[in-house]
């Protein structure tokens, strides 16, 4: 179960997004920009989030939620630190990318679209990452590993550990 963002913890950053709504109230589309500031600051969207942003720019928090949850570029739930991406696209897929996304699964402890206990890993399957010639291929943040093999997730999953 995730727990609720503790406000008082995050009142600086809350304070922040009050400062950016207030610098463009009069702007269209301050709906969009809010979430976009409010992802920003605080690396997802949660409830106490949105219920901010819906008393701050005057919609109701099912409008907040609906955009927040309509858009892929949105979180509503904490991703971590590093962002996994395995390809599954046809090429991938056909040279093993499910392997070396269940090697991932379990070194990680954690499923697809998942974040680990730490928040330093979030693991997502993704189309074609245009690495065909690669293939298998996944991203970690903006770091492309290719022709991969299950046997070396461990060894390249270490390089990203704190």
């Amino acid at each position: 179960m995730i727990k609720g963002l503790d406000v008082r913890a995050n009142e600086r950053q809350f304070i922040e997004l009050k400062e950016y709504i207030d610098s463009i109230r009069q702007s269209q589309g301050i709906l969009m920009q809010t979430l976009h500031k409010a992802q920003e600051i605080f690396g997802y969207l949660p409830i106490e989030v949105q219920k901010f942003i819906a008393h701050e720019v005057d919609v109701p928090l099912a409008e907040v939620y609906g955009v927040a949850t309509f858009y892929t570029q949105f979180s509503i739930t904490p991703k971590g630190k590093h962002k996994i991406g395995v390809c599954l696209g046809t090429a991938c897929y056909v040279k093993g990318s499910q392997l070396v996304l269940d090697k991932l699964s379990k070194e990680l402890n954690i499923s697809v679209g998942g974040t680990t206990e730490d928040n330093e890993f979030t693991l997502e399957a993704t189309r074609c990452l245009g690495c065909c010639g690669l293939a298998p291929v996944m991203m970690i943040d903006g770091d492309v590993y290719g022709k991969l093999e299950p046997k070396k997730i461990p060894e390249i999953l270490a390089k990203y550990k704190d």
